[in-house]
């Protein structure tokens, strides 16, 4: 592109670009898009960004494209990478625009430039960190703020770079200007400070701030990643230690500020501060070390000594709290066992130096009843959403939410300081350990409060709570009491139950700990109560020790309220963490649930189409049918529906699948299992597992599981009528799979063979000459030899011809000989067979073995003598003496009627019909031995004379054996 002939153009598609018109955006992009690729576009671009007397809107989408191309072409072996020329013109150009008018594309121009600089820099741009330099000690106060606003997105960048070079590039970098932006940062945060103290107008001390946060983020990022050890560098260690200062300076600036702004830059500028620590700890704590006194002192005076409320704000305050809680936790502080180490051993000191009885005591004390008490703002919350009040207390992280923040403080405390924290615990729990009147909401907030630090503390207070008695004088009787403001309490005191149950509460008071749960889920409680107590009983119910029996007589109370508690809430986490108690309920109650289960599956298709938007509220229904299926309540309606949600889940086409799939391969599986017959709406379904095996492989076992519950629904079906595509599929896709693949493939071949063994094998037959080459090669585990070795065995046993044809066919790809090929088979398979060491898998290469004596082939003749060591040393493992002291064939199936109950137990129709599959196995309906005598009786038939110059050969330790159980 000509820059005079196509800037006039390009400004237009951009303006057309920008317009809200969809159909004009779409060929302003598309058009956009074609010219990526041709030279000057992006000059011309460029020269579009500069304009300032253009629309921003114009000049925004300009930044954009140039931006997404730099992504695209801007390195050199990229396909149709951008011209050097163009390229340096646009660095040059670059370093001496930071006179951006707009912050919003400033930003973008700051971040096109760090793009380039991870390509380029420093080899290839050596002249861009020292034009930044150079522009930040520019007196214009413009100029200054954008090139450190470039600076900080360059740092960024290369801060992130991991190659040997690029890390020691970074190194000496950081050596070089680190003194430079300690320097400019102190500048900048003492004009801050300056200006308010100066009531100065919003603007200067805005201006002064967003400097100082700039240099701040800059000096993070070459702190922690510009120095293999920050404290073998002063001006490193000065930096860390001006942190603390500037911090409480800064607090105090925040109570003076006057505009809304202003106070949230300030407080960002807070934060990065306490960032900082937070970095340097994470990165290198043993470089922190010197600064574990100073970060404690300083949490704790503002936390925990004064009370200077109007000082501190959320946010700063989760900052300390999480200070605090990797101090402690931090691994690198630990003594451990039987190492030595003095770094190690002087933080662990430090920290047990500071936390004195006296201030563990203040710490515990004022995080549970002060900053664990529900605040107005909760309570308003409760009032107004109770689902959300539920979900936001349980569903935030620690690094960013004040309660979990506090919360884990609390915890990291008790490692080191188990005793004196527990009965700093339990001296509160003494002080509230009498019923509070409902009117005192201080004393009722208290109590929660310290019911929440035992609760959080259950395994580390386990020895001191006599949780039984507790449960029972005073839990039990808080619960009975309805005044609204007991809500909090009854919510407190089922949670605390639930944390409890399963690790100290004696199993004749569970009955009582259901009632208790039971009656707060009644529809006249509180929902957020309600909620509580499915939580409880999920950890009830979830219990290794939950009996059952004990729990029948609450199952159809619990299981109605649970259900309209479901049909209560409106969000759509709410309904997930009630369905999934039911679902859990009905994993461990089985078929004692089944009679209630009538309006869960017909409430199931009504949430179903109302969670259309909600796909994880989904993955939860699916879960909760496949419970459901398992336990037989579904019924041919049912299933017709089960039909459509599994073709939603499984259909490549649709993005639900990255959301269901798993889950509803499970329910088809579960779907088939308990079905009796195979339906219309089944049938249709199978079309949708071809796709799903060739996408991946990730789902292939239970894809394999679902094939084969086809096949023991309906044979024909799958052999007949999808066959030949399955196997060509399957075909192609092996050459792809991993062992562990192989494996359940070949096992699903097996079965189609033990199923239909002449239909089966015509199909198998396409894929016969890969698993013969395979095992031919002997390249693979002994474990794929083996079972590649049954599938050819049943192949044998099924059909001579098509065992002949693959031969062929082998043969013809492989340019071999076809008599070479059966003689190499033939010894791979005598010389594996002695390594199996399943008892069916070996029977059955025996079988073929004896199979193959009666074969007029001479390379099988010239073996037959290693053929029956082979059938002698089968014979010898399965063959055991019965009550009468007869050799029989262990794995033959007594006949119906006979007393075993070996192979009677059954538990579903898929049971059934597995069992049926075993009375038709060839491996447990024929006796070896007689097979083994029938065919030697047909082999003498075949050869006369040269049967016995062909036993002679055999060594005489295997006539031995083999006489026992046949005769020559």
């Amino acid at each position: 592109m000509e820059a005079a002939s196509t800037q006039s153009l390009v400004l237009e598609v951009l303006k057309q670009a920008s317009c809200q018109d969809p159909i004009i955006l779409k060929q302003a992009e598309a058009k956009l898009q074609e010219w990526e690729i041709q030279p000057g576009f992006y000059t011309a671009l460029y020269n579009v960004l500069i304009n300032h007397n253009l629309d921003v809107n114009v000049r925004l989408m300009a930044v954009v494209c140039i931006k997404n191309g730099v992504e695209k072409y801007w390195r050199k072996n990229a396909p149709n990478a951008m011209a050097e020329e163009e390229r340096q013109g646009l660095k040059e150009a670059l370093t001496m625009n930071f006179h951006e008018p707009v912050n919003q594309i400033a930003v973008h121009i700051a971040v096109l430039i760090s793009k380039i600089a991870r390509w380029d820099c420093p080899k290839e741009w050596p002249t861009l960190l020292p034009t930044l330099l150079q522009a930040i000690g520019s007196s214009e106060m413009l100029i200054q703020h954008r090139s450190l606003l470039t600076l900080h997105h360059v740092v960024k960048v290369m801060s992130s770079k991991r190659l040997l070079g690029d890390r020691h590039a970074f190194l000496e970098f950081t050596a070089a200007v680190y003194p430079f932006i300690l320097n400019m940062w102190n500048t900048f945060t003492e004009t801050f400070i300056n200006e308010v103290m100066q009531n100065a107008t919003a603007e200067q001390i805005n201006a002064s701030l967003e400097k100082a946060l700039l240099t701040l983020r800059i000096l993070r990022k070459l702190t922690v990643y510009g120095f293999y050890k920050p404290n073998d560098n002063a001006d490193c260690m000065n930096f860390m230690k001006a942190v603390f200062d500037r911090a409480r300076t800064s607090l105090e600036c925040r109570r003076s500020l006057k505009s809304i702004a202003l106070i949230e830059h300030c407080e960002k500028f807070i934060v990065h501060l306490t960032k900082n620590l937070l970095s340097v700890i994470d990165a290198h704590p043993f470089a922190f070390i010197d600064f574990i006194k100073p970060s404690l002192e300083f949490v704790y005076y503002y936390l925990f000594a004064s009370n200077i409320e109007a000082l501190l704000f959320e946010r700063f305050i989760i900052q300390c709290f999480n200070l605090m809680k990797v101090i402690l936790v931090c691994p690198e502080y630990r003594v451990k066992k039987g190492v030595k180490d003095a770094e190690s051993s002087r933080a662990d000191g430090i920290i047990r130096e500071f936390f004195q009885p006296d201030i563990l005591s203040v710490v515990c004390k004022k995080l549970i009843s002060h900053y664990f008490i529900l605040t107005q703002e909760d309570l308003e919350l409760w009032d107004a959403d109770p689902e959300a009040f539920v979900i936001d207390e349980s569903g935030e992280t620690w690094k960013y939410s004040l309660r979990p923040s506090m919360e884990c403080l609390y915890l990291s405390l008790f490692p080191r300081f188990c005793d004196n924290v527990s009965s700093v615990v339990l001296e509160l729990v003494r002080e509230t350990n009498v019923l509070v009147p409902p009117e005192d909401m201080q004393g009722v907030l208290r109590k929660d409060a310290v019911y929440n630090a035992v609760g959080l503390a259950k395994y580390n207070m386990y020895e001191g709570v006599d949780f039984d008695q507790w449960f029972m004088n005073v839990l039990t009787q808080e619960l009975k009491i309805k005044h609204n403001n007991y809500r909090i309490l009854r919510r407190r005191v089922v949670w605390l139950m639930g944390q409890w149950s399963r690790i100290k509460l004696a199993c004749e008071l569970r009955p009582a700990l259901y009632e208790c749960c039971l009656s707060l889920l009644d529809e006249q409680e509180d929902i957020a109560v309600r909620l509580t107590a499915s939580t409880a009983f999920r950890s009830v119910v979830d219990d290794p020790d939950f009996n059952p029996d004990q729990f029948q007589p609450y199952v159809e109370a619990t299981f109605i309220r649970l259900l309209d508690l479901l049909k209560a809430s409106n969000e759509c986490e709410t309904k997930m963490q009630v369905l999934n108690v039911i679902t859990l309920m009905l994993e461990r109650c089985g078929q004692t649930i089944v009679p209630n289960s009538v309006v869960l599956l017909q409430y199931l298709p009504v949430l179903w189409h109302e969670s259309e938007e909600h796909n994880m509220l989904r993955c939860a229904i699916v879960a909760t049918f496949i419970q459901l299926v398992r336990l037989g309540c579904n019924n041919s309606e049912i299933n017709a529906f089960l039909v459509l949600v599994i073709q939603l889940g499984v259909d490549t086409n649709q993005s639900a699948i990255l959301y269901l799939l798993e889950d509803c391969l499970e329910l088809w599986v579960a779907m088939l299992q308990t079905s009796k017959e195979l339906n219309l709406g089944c049938m249709e379904l199978f079309s949708s597992i071809l796709p799903l095996i060739e996408s991946s492989t990730e789902n292939w076992v239970i894809c394999m599981q679902i094939i084969r519950v086809y096949l023991l629904l309906n044979p024909d079906f799958v052999i007949v009528n999808h066959g030949v595509q399955l196997i060509r599929t399957l075909d192609g896709l092996m050459s792809d799979l991993r062992f562990e693949a192989l494996i359940v493939l070949a096992r699903l071949f097996e079965t189609m063979l033990c199923i239909s063994p002449t239909k089966a094998s015509e199909i198998i037959k396409i894929v016969m000459p890969r698993i013969m080459e395979v095992v031919i090669r002997k390249e693979e585990p002994s474990g794929l030899i083996a079972i590649y070795l049954s599938v050819i065995s049943r192949v044998i046993l099924a059909s001579h011809d098509v065992f002949s044809q693959s031969l062929l066919e082998l043969a013809r790809i492989s340019n071999n000989n076809e008599q070479d090929i059966i003689g190499t088979l033939l010894d791979i398979w005598t010389d594996s067979m002695p390594n199996v060491s399943n008892m069916e898998n070996m029977k059955l290469l025996g079988l073929a073995l004896t199979n193959m004596l009666t074969i007029q082939s001479q390379p099988i003749i010239q073996r037959i003598p290693r053929m029956l060591i082979n059938i002698s040393e089968t014979l010898n493992d399965i063959m055991q003496t019965d009550d009468s002291g007869l050799y029989v064939d262990s794995l033959v199936m007594p006949d119906p009627g006979k007393g075993s109950d070996e192979y009677c137990f059954i538990e579903t129709e898929h049971d059934i019909r597995e069992s049926q599959l075993l009375s038709v196995d060839l491996v447990h309906t024929v006796v070896l031995k007689d097979y083994l005598q029938s065919q030697l009786h047909l082999l003498k038939s075949q050869l006369g004379q040269q049967y016995e110059q062909l036993i002679q050969a055999v060594d005489h330790n295997t006539i031995s054996q083999l006489s026992e159980f046949v005769t020559f």
